[in-house]
């Protein structure tokens, strides 16, 4: 059975910093931070919708969880762990900055119940960190990487692709040094621009163009795969579809579908690898699970028109007992 979260959002509270690319109000949809009664209601209205409590964590996303005050921490903490304890959830998820992590720190965070921790990473680059207004360096989210994973936690990074000053190779180099981290989960969010933040201005002052959905997907394909063969999960792959994101976006590779974009340009990559020796003048069926056959053909269908942009003629269908992103090519009689 997979596993979800009951989310509680804690927008910006506690961050040291203003990043250029932050607008957690648009991000989240929500204005006020979470309150003990916030935890208890959405856990409340969980158990009443038959959320399955083993495979669920109660989640803290947001801002900065461990940046906050200490006692609006351990209140909320406090909160959680008791219904943890009542109905034996999974655990507490929370994310945070890399320079906000410390022996004392996840110490409490183990007494609470806490099982996962992400870091808010963004890139591994020094210059593009410092240009988006982190706040924080590259060995800062080494360094805690390697106390969390020492203190048993389940580790987490976010990484962003787009940002102000850096470009898809250091996106890459980004994710190839996440990789040698190891975590156990990663989500990559290619770079929205949304009023009233840095990035915006920056826009809008000609200095920074951020990528399209379009160019940002065909890269995150290449990122997905790179951790799947690693065997990092990715848990997340776009922002999550939103009214206040879509009214405040201003630019950026927002979708409301962004992950079914990237796994689209994955089937279609790998289509044209097998038909690569083919002959055009054939026609050919191509079979993938039938699980996954929208997201095979492309969103409206854009994978068979690129077929047949390429002067393949061919028609995708769905098959019992494939396994995921496996093609099989026959020729039509």
């Amino acid at each position: 059975m997979s596993h979800s979260n009951i989310s509680i959002f804690v927008p910006h509270k506690g961050c040291p910093n203003d990043c250029s690319f932050c607008n957690q109000r648009a991000i989240s949809g929500q204005m006020t931070s979470a309150t003990p009664k916030d935890v208890e209601d959405a856990v409340e209205t969980a158990i009443k919708y038959k959320v399955d409590p083993k495979n669920t964590e109660i989640a803290f996303f947001g801002g900065s969880f461990t940046a906050i005050k200490r006692e609006d921490m351990l209140s909320l903490l406090t909160a959680a762990k008791h219904f943890l304890d009542i109905y034996k959830f999974k655990g507490i998820r929370i994310s945070t900055r890399p320079d906000c992590i410390n022996e004392d720190i996840l110490s409490i965070l183990k007494n609470y119940g806490v099982t996962a921790i992400e870091l808010g990473a963004q890139s591994m680059n020094d210059d593009v960190l410092l240009a988006n207004h982190r706040g924080h360096t590259a060995d800062d989210v080494r360094d805690a990487s390697k106390l969390i994973k020492e203190y048993g936690f389940e580790l987490g990074l976010q990484m962003m692709t787009g940002l102000y000053k850096s470009d898809f190779q250091k996106d890459e180099q980004t994710a190839l040094e996440i990789i040698e981290i190891k975590p156990d989960t990663v989500r990559i969010y290619p770079t929205v621009v949304l009023k009233n933040t840095h990035l915006g201005y920056l826009q809008e002052m000609g200095e920074y163009i951020a990528p399209t959905a379009e160019d940002s997907a065909s890269f995150c394909a290449k990122l997905l795969q790179m951790f799947e063969k690693e065997n990092i999960k990715v848990i997340k792959l776009g922002l999550h579809s939103s009214e206040t994101v879509e009214s405040d976006m201003i630019g950026g590779a927002y979708h409301p579908a962004f992950r079914e974009l990237c796994e689209g340009e994955i089937y279609l990559t790998k289509i044209l690898e097998k038909l690569s020796a083919k002959d055009k003048n054939q026609q050919y069926v191509i079979y993938v699970n039938k699980k996954v056959l929208s997201k095979a053909k492309g969103q409206q269908k854009r994978n068979e028109k690129a077929l047949k942009n390429q002067g393949f003629h061919c028609i995708i269908k769905g098959k019992e007992n494939l396994e995921e992103f496996q093609i099989e090519v026959t020729e039509t009689i």
